[in-house]
């Protein structure tokens, strides 16, 4: 290796070391990027202009890039429907549908995990909604404090996977990036462009599969281990509620709702993953709003049913052409559901502004997208001076020589991200990682969308690994005290595994990824 490749080395090593011992990881990625960058200066093998480079990349990669808008969205909707409440309900009711079945409240924590995962696909908000809910009756109704604990932690990391997540939006523009960047070095400069609504596509059938995995070690568990998971006594059934069906149908149908609207108006191609985080964060709004006792909740119901009648009448007519060819009963039309929508807008803001709880979620919003955005600007500077020091033709050359080919290669990649997630978090790795590996690894005719999602998977694991898992982090913040430190650890093992599994099954039959894209939107890849 060359002076300059060391570095490169140098570079990925004081970096690990720094986050490790406890530094800031933007200002770790920056700083250690900005110190190689001059000892390689000083010693001849790294060109200072690059460094200019460093403003147009953040404003082109980020400032100016309309996908990453998404992610404050998102997060916006996520606090919100955390606000209103909707995870408990849930709860509430999948006990009492489950809870006569040994292992029913098992059951009922990966459900309502699965549908918070695809209405809000906030980790910490999930991990303690649950831990505060579902933790102490499981533990009450004799669970086993490790399976219990381990399977709020993985419920809850289900947001990771299961569209629309955070990490699909993030992880589909360095994927975008890292195949336009393959495909220019192969001569092709026009290619079929991967889009964050591909990888939503691509991870849906995955993210039921685990899903499934989940639901399956918990009958199995009830099943040989029945002192594991008991069932609920009739009379906590029967006793709670006796209007099951309207309970159920009450707290199920607003999220259902609010998942066909988002997810559905992405996947059938209605609306950009950015114009969906709109409607979802006006949608968790009216949703919020309804949970007070203030006044009357038709505004706010008619505003909701607007919606997706609004997108539906965008998705047939155009309605840019309304300047054009003047009024007409379609123009009219999305004029009075544009009024329906702002009139139960504005009350449901106000409600909220008056309870408080906008500004919490504004400013828990502003903290979280923050940190993402400032993590992206030190992993910006810290890629850039990794390739102006040789790393990437490192990699490739590493990767490139590898026994196995493609699988060796991919095996490597994904040990590498395996091990990296029990210190870092899935932020970092997907901004400093991915933009190195990808690129080789497109270069060998791997599916973008497929490598994507595998990616995706195995970042999860990050959330769930000790020591740094942030999902142990959270519960045992919300645990009682007989849920000690060493009972997460080992209630989430099985789970790591089950994800392994996963993992290893999409490796497999890389279909469970591709198919889905190819239906929707014929995608080729």
């Amino acid at each position: 290796m060359s002076l300059a490749e060391y570095l490169a080395v140098g570079l990925f090593a004081v970096t690990i070391l720094s986050l490790m011992a406890g530094f800031p990881v933007a200002f770790t990625l920056a700083g250690s990027a900005l110190f190689m960058a001059g000892v390689g200066w000083m010693l001849g093998v790294f060109d200072p202009s690059l460094i200019g480079a460093i403003p147009s990349r953040i404003f082109g990669g980020a400032m100016w890039n309309e996908t990453l808008l998404a992610v404050p969205l998102f997060v916006f909707m996520g606090i919100m429907l955390e606000k209103s409440r909707v995870a408990e309900e849930l709860l509430d009711s999948m006990g009492l549908l489950f809870g006569r079945l040994r292992g029913g409240l098992g059951i009922s924590v990966f459900i309502v995990g699965a549908l918070l995962a695809a209405s809000t696909g906030i980790v910490g908000a999930a991990v303690v909604t649950m831990g505060l809910m579902s933790l102490p009756t499981m533990l009450k109704r004799g669970y086993d404090p490790r399976l219990a604990a381990g399977s709020v932690c993985a419920a809850g990391t289900l947001g990771q996977i299961i569209p629309p997540s955070i990490v699909l939006i993030i992880l589909g523009e360095q994927i975008s990036n890292a195949y336009m960047a393959a495909q220019s070095l192969k001569g092709n400069w026009s290619p079929e462009p991967v889009s964050v609504g591909d990888l939503f596509a691509g991870a849906l059938i995955p993210g039921l599969c685990l899903v499934g995995l989940y639901i399956l070690y918990q009958i199995l568990m009830a099943v040989f281990k029945p002192e594991s998971s008991p069932a609920l006594a009739r009379e906590d059934v029967t006793g709670s509620d006796r209007n099951l069906l309207l309970t159920l149908l009450r707290s199920l149908l607003p999220p259902v709702i609010l998942i066909i609207a988002v997810l559905g108006s992405i996947l059938m191609g209605i609306a950009t993953p950015t114009e969906a985080a709109s409607v979802g964060a006006i949608g968790a709004i009216l949703l919020a709003a309804l949970k007070g006792d203030e006044g009357s909740g038709l505004p706010i119901y008619a505003a909701g049913f607007a919606i997706p009648l609004l997108l539906l009448l965008a998705n047939l007519t155009d309605l840019k052409r309304i300047a054009v060819d003047g009024v007409g009963p379609a123009a009219l039309l999305a004029f009075i559901l544009l009024a329906v929508i702002v009139t139960g807008f504005a009350i449901g803001l106000r409600r909220l502004l008056r309870r408080g709880i906008l500004r919490d979620v504004c400013q828990s919003t502003m903290e979280m997208t923050a940190m993402v955005f400032v993590i992206l600007i030190g992993a910006t500077i810290f890629s850039l001076v990794f390739r102006g020091l040789g790393g990437d033709e490192l990699v490739y050359r590493l990767l490139s020589d590898l026994p196995g080919g493609e699988f060796g290669a991919l095996l490597v990649v994904m040990i590498v991200i395996f091990i990296l997630g029990f210190f870092l978090d899935f932020v970092e790795i997907t901004f400093v990682v991915v933009p190195i590996v990808a690129p080789v690894l497109l270069l060998m005719e791997i599916s973008p969308i497929w490598l994507g999602i595998m990616i995706a998977l195995n970042l999860q694991t990050s959330f769930l690994t000790p020591p740094f898992g942030f999902a142990l982090f959270y519960l045992r913040g919300v645990a009682p005290p007989e849920v000690t430190t060493g009972v997460i650890y080992r209630g989430v093992i099985p789970f790591v595994l089950l994800q392994l599994v996963a993992l290893a099954l999409l490796a497999t039959f890389p279909a469970l990824a591709t198919w889905l894209p190819a239906i929707l939107n014929g995608s080729t890849y």
